[in-house]
């Protein structure tokens, strides 16, 4: 069923909304003459009017019960806030010129996650295309937009999100947003957009007014859950379903990473998640070209990418929080919070090769058994990353790496991440070690509302044993520490990582064994006492063979697979990468010894001996 405002031309535009208890709804005409037309309800509860002589840029309400005046809840622009009138779109009017763009599989995809407001001094879509030239050179091929649904004011993660199909208004609105996606695809870069599915933020969320799009048998740690499986439910599912593919249809969007899908309880025989996984690739028959649906889930259940055959709901991949933090916890040393349950080489060593590190067995954090395996999932099916906004951004202070370990071990998490069998996910800045936190931020209008955040900010410090007062959401000047400092990544050790995430993205996919997703070509050993990961990866004749020394004092080991002589192609502690200077050989063969420098790894390449 299709809802909104759908324009078709000539001053010709379809309105239609789901308000299903109400006794009376009309259009309220706003410019190109002040109006009020009658809308004509079905048997579902869909209102509709034809109206004439409205032309893009329209201005207009829905008026309920002849009380209440409500933006449109599928609008698909809120020019001057969520609490003002919405806009007539003519999506028609964008002249595309990716016509021949074919996407990129996501096996092969190099991601970039971005805040739109904090990516550039000016915080929008425009701003960001002079930044993809940069991108494309360090070998970026996916660029993740944090969301861009409309939100109150002009500072938000996106998460706060009351308008699904609206681009926000601060950022550049539906053209802006159309330009960023035409820009990426003309130099190879799908797009990615994270939408939220799991709720709705509190401000200027004017659903309740419609109809019974919430429900109180579940909650959410973000308030009322959405309605997807109790009465009322089909349209409620039919308002996400259409969302989804409005993002592939108008803006030529290339994946979708669903927030927290954990917070979507559904409890029907189809779920909605697999219904949307069956839409989406229908969708994607009918265009020729593959449409992908990236989940993020603390779960750790393997059935979110299974298919529908296996009794799964068909997603394409996954956040592998498992991978983060048992790197993270390994480079850092944090044990509080969830991070309670990470530390040794053994989960490492375990998200190396399985995914999951949890998959089954007790957690200490969450005191009880957590997760299922994830031995037989593809390995091209988990995006891992050392950042991302969550793990940064919910930090009391957002620190990233760069603020919390020393650099040689920045250079180990990076070769972690993206000589991992995994998709890799950069964190926008990591790639030169970004200093500026990522913080949390609103601009909400509402006193109550901004106290309440204030509060349950300090609420959710509390696991980590954080217990200074974190930095003030509502502050402008929150955000305003938030933003990159581009001009950092061509200066001293920030140019040296760029170089090096560079190169490491290049040998990602220039060695075939490194580019092979196939986990059943892939052999890890560990020495947990000394703090040793050892990684042969081959794809036919071809094999490289990683060490990871994560512990702060040299190793030596004269593990070497059979009869291979291998040649050295990088050590992240050669002096050229401001390291203290490479002790391993640049040659060596099975017998010779190889020593590896406290908080390095190194990388070399040989080929299996013909028999």
């Amino acid at each position: 069923m299709k809802i909104g405002a759908d324009y078709r031309g000539n001053g010709r535009c379809e309105f239609s909304v789901w308000a299903p208890f109400a006794e009376h709804v009309e259009l309220r005409i706003l410019s190109e003459g002040e109006r009020t037309l009658p809308m004509k309800r079905d048997g579902s509860g869909y209102w509709k009017v034809q109206a004439r002589d409205v032309h893009p840029g329209c201005l207009y309400l829905y008026r309920l019960d002849r009380n209440r005046e409500r933006p449109d809840p599928a609008s698909c622009f809120q020019p001057h806030g969520v609490h003002e009138p919405s806009q007539v779109i003519d999506h028609a009017a964008f002249k595309w010129d990716d016509e021949g763009w074919r996407g990129i599989p996501l096996s092969e995809m190099i991601m970039y996650e971005l805040h739109t407001g904090t990516f550039t001094p000016e915080g929008t879509f425009m701003a960001v295309i002079p930044m993809l030239d940069e991108l494309r050179e360090l070998g970026i091929n996916a660029v993740e937009l944090m969301p861009v649904a409309q939100f109150p004011g002009e500072r938000n993660w996106g998460y706060d999100g009351v308008y699904p199909f609206a681009v926000q208004n601060s950022y550049g609105g539906p053209d802006g947003l159309k330009h960023l996606v035409n820009e990426c695809h003309a130099r190879g870069i799908a797009v990615i957009l994270d939408v939220v599915y799991n709720h709705l933020g509190p401000e200027g969320n004017y659903l309740w007014d419609y109809g019974p799009y919430f429900t109180d048998r579940y909650r959410t740690p973000w308030g009322q859950a959405i309605n997807f499986d109790g009465p009322y439910s089909n349209d409620v599912r039919n308002f996400f379903l259409e969302n989804a593919l409005h993002w592939f249809r108008h803006y030529h969007i290339d994946a979708l990473r669903l927030d927290a899908i954990h917070g979507i309880y559904d409890m029907s025989a189809v779920p909605f998640l697999r219904e949307l996984a069956c839409r989406v690739k229908e969708f994607s028959q009918q265009e020729g070209r593959k449409f992908h649906l990236i989940a993020e889930s603390d779960m750790n259940n393997s059935y979110a990418v299974r298919p529908e055959s296996a009794g799964g709901l068909g997603l394409d991949a996954l956040w592998c929080d498992d991978f983060h933090h048992s790197l993270h916890a390994l480079v850092t040393g944090e044990r509080n919070g969830y991070y309670i349950d990470f530390g040794g080489i053994e989960h490492f060593v375990k998200a190396l090769k399985e995914g999951f590190v949890y998959s089954g067995q007790y957690s200490a954090f969450r005191k009880r058994n957590h997760g299922n395996s994830s031995r037989d999932i593809p390995s091209d099916r988990f995006v891992v990353f050392s950042q991302n906004h969550d793990q940064t951004g919910n930090r009391m202070r957002g620190e990233r790496l760069s603020a919390l370990v020393s650099f040689e071990l920045q250079k180990l998490a990076a070769g972690a991440v993206i000589l991992s069998p995994y998709v890799p996910l950069l964190f926008m800045g990591e790639e030169y070690g970004e200093t500026a936190p990522f913080l949390f931020f609103t601009s909400h209008s509402d006193h109550e509302l901004v106290r309440a955040v204030r509060e349950g900010r300090k609420r959710e410090f509390s696991s980590f044993m954080w217990n200074e007062e974190p930095p003030d959401p509502q502050d402008v000047e929150t955000f305003m520490r938030s933003k990159l400092s581009w001009d950092r990544r061509r200066q001293g050790r920030h140019k040296v990582l760029l170089d090096l995430y560079r190169e490491l993205i290049r040998l990602r996919k220039e060695l075939p064994a490194v580019a092979n997703p196939d986990r059943a070509c892939l052999d890890v050993r560990a020495d947990e006492e000394r703090r040793l990961v050892i990684v042969r990866r081959w794809k036919g004749e071809d094999e490289v063979l990683i060490l990871f020394n994560f512990s702060n004092a040299d190793v030596r080991t004269d593990y070497l697979h059979h009869e291979i002589k291998w040649t050295k192609v990088l050590d992240s502690s050669d002096k050229t990468l401001k390291g203290p200077g490479a002790l391993s050989p640049d040659r060596t063969e099975p017998g010779r010894e190889i020593v590896l420098r406290a908080e390095s790894f190194v990388l070399y390449t040989g080929v299996t001996p013909k028999v």
